[in-house]
């Protein structure tokens, strides 16, 4: 079977294009997925039979954990890592093709918000600072050097030179916006109160165990408080991704059209839904072209009808993970 390039996946439109495409890479990655393929068997599956993307088996995303899950024989170009905890197994996304992410991140920016030459970015990330394999830091950077604007760049714990930057970048009217681990974001408030309605605030990371957890209405209402800001966007990513899907606020989620969530029966792992009920998070990606574009996650969440979709939190049990994952 023949790998889609990214011309193909890049341009999808529609739905038929998207289930078209899944249905290409499924068997791609089937054949050339030796992980993949034995969890196909080990479900006894056969992917000849596979006609509908609701019929995809979804490889459980632990086993990024434990398994070099790839769909290529090339070297990884780069090594995407979790966060994780102490004590805890850490994801490995091995990436053979590092443009595939650059292509589905800068993309899916410019779909949300526009040209990134037209913004500030400001990135107040300091837990992916200090350690090295993070894909959200590799995606800053490219931003920050896209955006081609001096003031544009990352800050650890300097609180106060992040407050006068924004200070300034407020008087000057300029586009800006601030990415921030969700602990980072509650400690500059806490320091710094600012009223920058124009100010994109995207809130990434949750607690990193730093901070207690907070269901998201009341972490949003401080947050916005704090800057000034009317709503709080959000990023939902993982290591194990490749796209990330984004909230303009209230917590609902949209995916770029290579990327769509579905939700599977709690109690049926191999299962999934048509109907948009909560359910456990499902994700194609189909930009994991080389890698696996079908992972089944620990996150709990709703489909609404329009295709935009919700985190209500985790399994009991899962792994604290790192990205926006708050009890809702």
């Amino acid at each position: 079977m023949q790998k889609p390039d990214q011309q193909q996946i890049f341009s999808i439109t529609n739905r038929q294009q998207f289930d078209d495409a899944a249905l290409q890479v499924f068997r791609y990655q089937a054949e050339n997925n030796a992980i993949y393929n034995q969890f196909i068997k080990g479900l006894n599956v056969d992917p000849s039979t596979i006609d509908s993307i609701y019929k995809i088996p979804f490889l459980p995303v632990e086993f990024f954990k434990s398994q070099k899950v790839v769909s290529s024989s090339d070297e990884p170009q780069v090594v995407f890592t979790s966060s994780g905890t102490t004590g805890r197994i850490t994801s490995r996304h091995l990436v053979t093709d590092v443009s595939w992410y650059e292509q589905s991140f800068r993309k899916a920016f410019e779909l949300f918000y526009g040209d990134i030459r037209n913004y500030c970015v400001l990135a107040l990330l300091p837990s992916y600072l200090e350690r090295s394999g993070s894909s959200l830091i590799y995606m800053a950077e490219d931003l920050i050097s896209l955006s081609e604007n001096p003031a544009s760049g990352f800050y650890l714990y300097n609180h106060e030179e992040l407050y006068q930057q924004l200070q300034k970048q407020q008087s000057a009217g300029k586009p800006t916006l601030l990415i921030g681990v969700t602990f980072a974001l509650l400690d500059f408030v806490e320091q710094h109160q600012i009223n920058f309605p124009e100010l994109i605030v995207m809130e990434t990371g949750g607690m990193k165990g730093r901070r207690k957890e907070m269901i998201r209405e009341e972490l949003h209402e401080t947050l916005t408080n704090g800057f000034g800001v009317k709503h709080i966007h959000s990023e939902y990513g993982m290591t194990e991704l490749l796209s990330q899907g984004y909230s303009k606020g209230d917590g609902i989620f949209n995916c770029p059209p290579w990327m769509k969530i579905i939700t599977r029966d709690t109690n049926d792992p191999i299962s999934t839904q048509m109907d948009g009920r909560t359910g456990g998070i499902n994700i194609i990606d189909l930009a994991n072209i080389n890698s696996c574009s079908f992972i089944a996650t620990q996150d709990l969440g709703k489909i609404y009808p329009d295709g935009s979709f919700e985190v209500l939190g985790r399994f009991d049990n899962a792994d604290i993970r790192g990205c926006n994952l708050l009890i809702a």
